[in-house]
């Protein structure tokens, strides 16, 4: 720490607040308070478990930060909609489809794929959204498949015995035919790796043709139409916190 900051055992850690205020993640907190791009009261502060109380003035890389109000979002993403705070080419993104929820920055837990539809949460809640997207949290997912074919049976027994894929074994937790066609497949699992359910099925020669995330962590679009996004009640989010803490998320 930088010599006439003052330690405290009271407040809230440096990182954690960076975090929470909605600026960033609490590892990017702790690589731009590394860098000395942090100041607490105009002195430097190098040390991410620095204590801020609430009288202290906190910058970030010449901006004034503060204690945001949490929010916490459920967005029916639609198909063009890219999953990222912001584009340089201009593209739709899943920020214009909550414009005007908020006046505080929020962020997308995870990630959907641009031609992926369907249940994504938004969140200013730094800690909130690490323990949904850390692996240790094995947050259960739900998904409805569109295929150009039907799916097998033989391929069904496949996917439920689990996929060697080429970044590792693909294993789900439960795949059952779906009722609203021939062609549609509900798939349930726990992990997060990229384009996992379109690789499943791509391994067995099969096109995704639609793609929707109906279920996460327990949560339903229940009727929200798509492109529409509400907020988390306050017993969604004291749930999902507790989800996400079956293990110990280490920083």
């Amino acid at each position: 720490m930088k010599e006439g900051v003052k330690q405290d055992t009271e407040g809230e850690r440096l990182n954690k607040f960076i975090s929470n205020a909605g600026y960033c993640s609490r590892r990017k907190a702790d690589e731009l308070i590394f860098m000395g791009l942090v100041k607490v009261n105009d002195k430097v502060v190098d040390s991410p478990g620095y204590r801020v109380k609430s009288s202290d003035r906190v910058n970030v890389e010449g901006h004034k930060i503060k204690h945001a109000a949490k929010q916490y979002i459920l967005l029916n993403k639609t198909k063009d909609a890219i999953t990222t705070v912001s584009d340089e080419r201009d593209r739709k993104t899943v920020m214009d489809l909550i414009e005007g929820a908020c006046e505080e920055k929020v962020y997308p837990v995870g990630r959907l794929d641009r031609n992926t539809t369907g249940l994504l949460i938004l969140t200013n809640d730094g800690e909130f959204a690490n323990r949904l997207s850390h692996p240790s949290g094995e947050v259960r997912k739900v998904y409805k498949a569109r295929l150009d074919k039907r799916l097998s049976f033989d391929d069904l027994k496949k996917i439920r015995e689990g996929i060697m894929l080429e970044d590792g074994f693909a294993q789900v937790d439960e795949v059952e035919y779906s009722n609203d066609g021939d062609d549609g497949v509900v798939l349930t699992l726990h992990s997060g790796r990229n384009r996992i359910v379109r690789r499943i099925f791509e391994a067995l020669e099969y096109k995704v043709k639609a793609l929707d995330r109906v279920g996460y962590a327990g949560l339903t679009l229940h009727h929200l139409p798509r492109g529409a996004w509400r907020y988390l009640t306050a017993d969604e989010v004291r749930r999902l916190n507790s989800s996400g803490q079956k293990k110990p998320v280490k920083k």
